[in-house]
């Protein structure tokens, strides 16, 4: 007979999570996730976003992690299931992403015996080691709720990442007393010391021409950057780094890196602090890209001195304390030349307008898109095309958490993604919309989670490139393989019929020209809406895009 003064393992975890100001999770119900699934729905008060699909829900977490600045939690069963969710968790992992991953696991007396029990995976403890930072099994009753605080620490803990919890049903189901303290564990921020900040001041004081290159570890450091940019200093971002400025700052460059003219501005700087960035190859020209002699750099990770680029002096130190540090020590003595900014808005100028130019009939969309968007939007962008020609540095962002891409360069996380991101933006900003681009072949992947987007009457705008083949693959393909299309051409489904199917509001564009009004519509109302853009009939973009700089020359194209 239930003990009624008493509450299970699967209630004591959903109470902690909500200690966490975890406001909602993600997943597909399963026998071996039931109790804390129930818990979720007696207690009511984390919402539970039913995927379709354990790789849909880590990237719908993770998406929403992102857009908050909190923890992202995905909820899944063991075995096949946990194994559907490693390719969202490495996703996570490159990013940086705090994701906690609780997966069920079967019996304990029949733990790690390879009796082909049910959902049971082999050494599946080593297999979530391998696509997390951290993974852990529950090993007692008494030890759930203890191994929980770790894993959301770890999780939280600078350079933070996704952490995956095996917790066995016959524990989750167990009761006991619910535990007085539910307060998660403090996450350590690593404070900078002030001999390495002196250090750094003392390279950057003469610079006449400073420059600060930001990544998705300064996100939280905007008030720092500001502080600098009033005193002269001018920024360029990474992908991540996207939205720490407003990004019609002109004293910002944003994410063109791969810009010759953004190349040879930055040589002719004589410092750069790169703060919380690893400096990623599709980035930097696969690590070719010119930097100045004086490159500085800033993590929290210690590990990352010397990788990728040397650096003249490295602080090991969160980058809103550092970079506040830094500004403290150049008050008042940071004295660029004139000409400095004036040329930087010179290069931004330039290297936006080359990039519209490169965009043919697209350049039009691009523009209207900025023009209706406003300033408080979420862009979600899938590994596509577009995205990689455009997506990437375009249109201008305006907040630290407004950018969400999928880094790892895997395709088909993007309609996942956004949903998260929506979910997030329910939670903090019911009037934020969010944006998200994807390519047709890389939308077909998760198409079940269309479903999951209508279910949950997300307030997300799927902008479908559609050109009806993996478009980059093509061009690669003409490139260096003779122009031979093998594998690339795809059946694609009439989205119009299928979004009459699911309830989803969609329009298709076939002429640029009614795109501004075909979104201004979409956006009317609240809700989900699928806009179709047929890139077969509104032609394709002035330049080709053949994959990531510097992947392959003329002497390496392929002979038949």
């Amino acid at each position: 007979m239930r003990n009624e003064t008493k509450v299970t393992v699967g209630a004591v975890i959903t109470a902690f999570l909500e200690q966490c100001d975890v406001k909602a999770a993600f997943g597909v119900i399963s026998i071996h996730n039931m109790p804390i699934l129930d818990a979720f729905s007696v207690r009511g008060n984390i919402r539970f976003v039913m995927a379709r699909g354990e790789a849909g829900a880590a990237n719908m977490a993770d998406a929403y992690a992102r857009a908050t600045g909190g923890l992202g939690v995905c909820i899944t069963s063991t075995g096949t299931a946990a194994g559907n969710a490693a390719g969202a968790m490495v996703e996570a992992q490159t990013a940086g992403t705090p994701l906690l991953h609780i997966t069920g696991q079967i019996e304990t007396p029949y733990l790690d015996q390879e009796l082909a029990y049910i959902h049971e995976a082999r050494d599946q403890l080593n297999m979530l080691k391998a696509v997390s930072k951290a993974a852990f099994r529950v090993r007692s009753v008494e030890t759930a709720l203890s191994t929980l605080k770790l894993a959301v620490q770890t999780a939280m803990t600078a350079p933070a990442g996704p952490v995956s919890v095996e917790i066995p049903i016959d524990i989750q189901s167990a009761f006991i007393s619910m535990p007085t303290d539910l307060a998660p564990l403090p996450v350590p921020v690593a404070v900078p010391a002030a001999d390495t900040l002196d250090l750094l001041a003392e390279r950057l004081v003469a610079a006449k021409r400073p420059m600060l290159w930001l990544g998705g570890g300064a996100r939280h450091a905007g008030a720092a950057v500001k502080r600098l940019m009033a005193m002269g200093v001018g920024v360029i971002t990474s992908t991540q780094g996207r939205g720490v400025v407003n990004e019609d700052d002109e004293r910002c460059l944003g994410a063109f890196s791969q810009n010759k003219l953004v190349e040879r501005f930055l040589e002719s700087c004589d410092a750069l602090v790169v703060a919380g960035s690893r400096l990623r190859s599709n980035e930097t020209f696969k690590y070719a890209l010119k930097l100045p002699a004086n490159t500085l750099r800033i993590d929290a990770n210690p590990a990352i001195e010397g990788r990728s680029y040397p650096s003249q002096a490295f602080v090991c130190g969160d980058a809103a304390l550092a970079l506040d540090g830094l500004a403290d020590r150049l008050q008042g003595r940071l004295a660029p030349e004139p000409g400095f900014l004036p040329a930087l808005r010179e290069v931004r100028a330039q290297a936006r307008k080359k990039l519209l130019a490169e965009l043919g009939p697209y350049a039009a969309m691009v523009e209207q898109l900025q023009g209706l968007t406003g300033r408080d939007f979420t862009w979600v962008r899938d590994v596509t095309l577009s995205n990689s020609i455009w997506g990437n540095r375009m249109p201008n962002l305006f907040h630290p958490q407004a950018g969400i891409h999928a880094l790892g360069g895997g395709i088909g996380q993007g309609l996942a993604m956004g949903i998260g991101a929506a979910v997030a933006a329910a939670q903090t900003a019911p009037q934020r919309k969010v944006f998200a681009i994807a390519g047709d072949g890389g939308f077909i992947l998760n198409l079940g989670e269309l479903a999951t987007l209508v279910q949950e009457n997300a307030n997300l705008i799927i902008l479908l490139m559609n050109d009806q083949r993996y478009g980059v693959i093509r061009n690669i393909q003409d490139a260096i393989y003779g122009s031979r299309h093998a594998y690339v051409e795809l059946h694609t489904p009439d989205y119009a019929k299928l979004a009459e199917s699911l309830g989803l509001r969609h329009a298709l564009v076939e002429d640029i020209a009614t795109f501004g009004a075909t979104l201004d519509g979409a956006m009317a109302q609240p809700g989900p809406f699928l806009l179709e853009v047929d890139m077969l009939k509104v032609g394709g973009f002035a330049t080709q895009f053949a994959g990531p700089p510097n992947m392959a020359t003329a002497s390496q194209k392929a002979t038949a």
